[in-house]
C-alpha cells in the first residue's frame, strides 16, 4: 500500500505528532515484542511470533502486513501458495507473519485471530484477506465491526466472543511494538513488506518469480 495514501504512523512512532496517527500507535511504546527465540543477520524472532514451517529452515521469511490492505490481500492469494509449496513445506524456508496495521480495524481483525486456537490462525488470516469486501473501508463497508463479527463466526467463535477479543486491549501495546520494531529495524514504507534473512525487499507487491530468484540466492549462501 502507498505510505501517502493510507497515511502510515510510520514517522509518528518518533515523532509523536503526526495528525492520522493509527489508533494502536497511541499506545506508548516500550521495547521488545517478547521473549527472542531465535535471531539470524537483521532479524530476531520472538515468542509472539506465529511461522509456517521448519523453524530450523535455512531461510528466514517475514512478512509485514496488514488485514485490510489489497495489496497485502493479492499477495496472499497469488504468491504465498506457491511459496509455501516450493520452500516452506519443502523445508527451505520458515516464514513468520507479522501485523502491521495501517488502522484500529487491522489490530481488530489481529486480535481474533489470536483469540482463534494457533493452528487457526493462518485459515483465519487469509479468510481476512480473502473477504476484505465484506468487513474493509476500502471497500465502502460501513459496518467493520459487523463484518469481523460476521467472520469470526465463521471461524466458530460466537459474535459475544468475537467482541471480548476485540474489547481486549491486553494485545494493543505487542501490536504496536511489532510494527514499531519493524519500522525501526527495516524502515518500513507500506504493506507487504517481505524480509528475507534480515533483509528488507521494496515495499509494496512482489512477484512469486522475484522472490523466488531472492531466495534461492540466500539458499545459494548457507
Amino acid at each position: 500500500m502507498n505510505k501517502q495514501k493510507n497515511t502510515l504512523i510510520l514517522g509518528a512512532l518518533a515523532l509523536i505528532a503526526v495528525a492520522a496517527i493509527a489508533w494502536y500507535f497511541l499506545q506508548p511504546p516500550a521495547p521488545g515484542t517478547g521473549t527472542a527465540v531465535a535471531s539470524g543477520s537483521g532479524y530476531v524472532l520472538t515468542d509472539h511470533d506465529l511461522g509456517m514451517g521448519n523453524p530450523k529452515a535455512p531461510v528466514v521469511l517475514i512478512e509485514y502486513a496488514a488485514p485490510s490492505c489489497p495489496v497485502c490481500a493479492q499477495f496472499n492469494e497469488v504468491v504465498v501458495p506457491e511459496l509455501k509449496a516450493n520452500y516452506i513445506d519443502t523445508g527451505k524456508v520458515y516464514y513468520v507473519f507479522r501485523i502491521f496495521p495501517l488502522r484500529p480495524d487491522d489490530g481488530a481483525a489481529e486480535k481474533i485471530a489470536r483469540c482463534l486456537p494457533e493452528d487457526k490462525y493462518f485459515a483465519f488470516i487469509d479468510l481476512l484477506f480473502r473477504n476484505q469486501s465484506k468487513w474493509d473501508v476500502e471497500y465502502g463497508v460501513q459496518d467493520v465491526h459487523g463484518g469481523l463479527v460476521r467472520l469470526a463466526r465463521i471461524a466458530g467463535m460466537s459474535a459475544e466472543q468475537a467482541d471480548q477479543c476485540m474489547n481486549d486491549t491486553a494485545l494493543d501495546k505487542t501490536i504496536n511494538d511489532v510494527a514499531e520494531d519493524g519500522q525501526s529495524k527495516y524502515a518500513i514504507t507500506g504493506t507487504p513488506t517481505i524480509v528475507v534473512d534480515g533483509q528488507a525487499q521494496k515495499s509494496g507487491f512482489i512477484s512469486y518469480a522475484t522472490l523466488k530468484t531472492t531466495i534461492d540466492t540466500a539458499l545459494a549462501k548457507k
